[in-house]
C-alpha cells in the first residue's frame, strides 16, 4: 500500500515527460495525478488506528541481504501527519503553476519526483532506504532552482546543494556507527534505535552531534542556515512552497527519530537545544523584521517557526512534543499561503519590494485578504494551527524550564511585530497598486484551501491531535514523560 503512494507520482513524472502535450495538457495530468495521491493518503490515513501498533501498514522486502539494509516502508501518526501535508501542499503548489508556460515539462516532471522523494522519508523505516530518499530530494530541487528559478538562481542552487550534501555527510557517518552497534549489523529503525540506546553517552552524543548536523541544516536552525533565504529568494514561488512547508519538516522528522534512537544524548543536551530554539526563533523573527524583500521576509520567518518546533523538541515531554508536530503541521500550512500569495504578486508586479507596494485592500481585495489572514495566522492568532502549536509547546516549556520560557514569548512579540508592519503597509493604508489584478478563481481556490485548513486545525484539532497522540505518547515514555 505505501509502495503505491511512494511511487504513484513517478508515474505522474513519467506520463508528463514521454507525452508531447501543451503546457496546460501536462499541468491537468499533474493536478490530476496530485488529487489522485491527496485522495490515497487520505483513504490511508482513514485505515490508520491511532491505538493500535507502532508502525502501521508496514512492508518490508530484502534489499541488500550482506549489509542488512531492506526496502522497508511504515508509517506512524508522525508520518503520517507529514505524508498528508506533503500531498497536500504538492496539489496546492501544481494548482497555482497553471500559467508555468516556460519549461513546464521539466518543471512538472521534478515536482512529481520531488513529491515521490518526500514520501519515501516520511514512510521509510530502514535508515539506509531513509536516507536514498533524503538525498535523492536534492536532484529535482537542485533543477528546480537551477533551471527555473531567478537571477541568482545557479548561485543558490549551488549553495543549497553543497550546504544541504554537506550536513548529509555528517548524518551518513553518524548512520554507520549506529548500524555498527545495532544487532546483527542491520539498518532497520528498530534494531539500530536498540543499538542506539545501549551505548555510552560520550558515543551517544558523538552520534548525535552529526544527525544533529544533517538534520539542522535541513530545518534549518541556527547557524546552519545560511542556504535558506537566498534558495526561497530565487526558487520559483510554487517550489518555495514545498521547501518551507515540506523539506524544513523532514529535519525536523528526522530529529524526532534520532531522539528515539539516542534518548541519552537528547537528554544530555536539552538545554543547549532549547537556547539554540530561543536564538532562531529571535534571530529570524529580527531578520524578517528588517526586510524589504517579501520573499526575504517569509524566509527568515521561517528560521523562526522551526524554532518553535526545535523547542518542543526540546522539552522531551508529551505536551511540547505534540507543540512540535502541530507546529511542523501549521508552519507548512501558513508558510505555503504567504509564499502563494507573495509568488502571485511578484508575477503580477515584477517585484518584491514592500516600498513598491500600496495597499491592496483598494484594488486587489482578495489579496489583502490573504495577505492578512496568513500574517495573522503566523504569529499564532487565536482560530489558527499556530495557536495550538505554539500553546503546545510553551505548556511543554514551562513544565520543563519553568519562568525561563517566557524569554521565548518575548521572542515570539518579534513575530507579531514584522506580520502587523507588513499589514499595515499592504492592507490598511496608501495608495491602490497600480494594475495590479486580484486573485483569479483558481488562485484563490488553492489560498482558500489553505486557509481552511489553517481555520479547520486551529479551531477543531482534536484529530490531528489524536493522529499523533500515540506516537508522540510512545516517544515521552522513553524520556518519562
Amino acid at each position: 500500500m505505501l509502495k503505491a503512494l511512494v511511487f504513484l507520482p513517478v508515474l505522474g513524472a513519467a506520463v508528463v515527460a514521454v507525452l508531447p502535450l501543451r503546457a496546460l495538457a501536462l499541468w491537468r495530468i499533474a493536478l490530476a495525478f496530485t488529487l489522485l495521491v491527496l485522495g490515497y493518503a487520505f483513504w490511508l490515513a482513514s485505515g490508520f488506528d491511532a491505538a493500535g501498533p507502532a508502525i502501521q501498514f508496514f512492508e518490508s522486502q530484502p534489499w541488500n541481504v550482506r549489509l542488512g539494509s531492506h526496502f522497508a516502508l511504515g508509517v506512524d501518526g508522525i508520518s503520517l501527519a507529514m505524508v498528508l501535508l506533503a500531498a497536500a501542499l504538492t496539489l496546492v503548489a501544481v494548482l497555482v503553476s497553471r500559467r508555468m508556460e516556460t519549461g513546464a515539462r521539466l518543471y512538472f516532471t521534478l515536482v512529481l519526483l520531488l513529491e515521490s522523494a518526500m514520501f519515501g522519508v516520511f514512510t521509510a523505516r530502514d535508515w539506509s532506504l531513509f536516507y536514498v530518499f533524503w538525498e535523492a530530494t536534492l536532484i529535482p530541487l537542485f533543477f528546480l532552482i537551477d533551471r527555473l528559478g531567478g537571477r541568482n538562481r545557479q548561485r543558490a542552487a549551488l549553495n543549497f546543494f553543497l550546504y544541504t550534501l554537506g550536513g548529509s555527510v555528517f548524518m551518513l557517518v553518524a548512520l554507520l556507527f549506529l548500524y555498527d552497534a545495532a544487532p546483527g549489523h542491520s539498518f532497520a529503525m528498530a534494531d539500530m534505535a536498540e543499538g542506539g540506546r545501549s551505548l555510552p553517552l560520550n558515543v551517544q552524543l558523538l552520534i548525535f552531534a552529526g544527525l544533529f548536523i544533517g538534520f539542522g541544516v535541513k530545518m534549518p536552525v541556527f547557524p546552519l542556515h545560511g542556504w535558506l533565504p537566498l534558495a526561497h529568494v530565487e526558487a520559483p514561488s510554487p517550489v518555495s512552497i514545498l521547501l518551507s512547508g515540506v523539506l524544513l519538516k523532514m529535519g525536523a522528522y528526522g530529529l524526532i527519530r534520532a531522539a528515539e534512537t539516542l534518548p541519552a544524548a537528547l537528554l544530555a543536551t536539552q538545554d543547549w537545544l532549547a537556547a539554540l530554539a530561543f536564538i532562531s526563533l529571535l534571530y529570524g523573527g529580527i531578520l524578517a523584521w528588517r526586510q524589504q524583500d517579501l520573499k526575504a521576509m517569509v524566509a527568515y520567518s521561517s528560521i523562526s517557526h522551526m524554532g518553535i518546533v526545535l523547542l518542543g523538541i526540546a522539552t522531551l515531554n508529551v505536551t511540547g512534543l505534540t507543540g512540535a508536530v502541530m507546529q511542523m503541521v501549521a508552519h507548512g500550512l501558513t508558510a505555503a499561503t504567504l509564499f502563494l500569495v507573495v509568488g502571485l504578486l511578484y508575477q503580477r508586479t515584477h517585484s518584491r519590494d514592500l516600498a513598491d507596494y500600496g495597499t491592496l485592500a483598494g484594488g486587489a481585495p482578495r489579496f489583502a485578504f490573504f495577505t492578512a489572514f496568513a500574517l495573522l495566522a503566523a504569529l499564532g492568532l487565536p482560530g489558527s494551527a499556530g495557536f495550538i502549536a505554539e500553546l503546545h509547546a510553551l505548556i511543554g516549556g514551562y513544565a520543563r524550564w519553568g519562568f525561563w520560557v517566557t524569554l521565548v514569548g518575548v521572542a515570539m512579540l518579534v513575530g507579531a511585530a514584522y506580520s502587523l508592519r507588513v499589514i499595515g503597509r499592504l492592507c490598511l493604508r496608501g495608495l491602490p497598486p497600480a494594475g495590479v489584478a486580484d486573485m483569479t478563481r483558481t488562485e484563490t481556490l488553492a489560498a482558500g484551501l489553505l486557509g481552511a485548513a489553517i481555520v479547520v486545525l486551529g479551531v477543531w484539532p482534536a484529530p490531528l491531535l489524536g493522529l499523533v497522540a500515540g506516537s508522540v505518547d510512545r516517544i515521552g515514555r522513553l524520556f518519562g514523560a
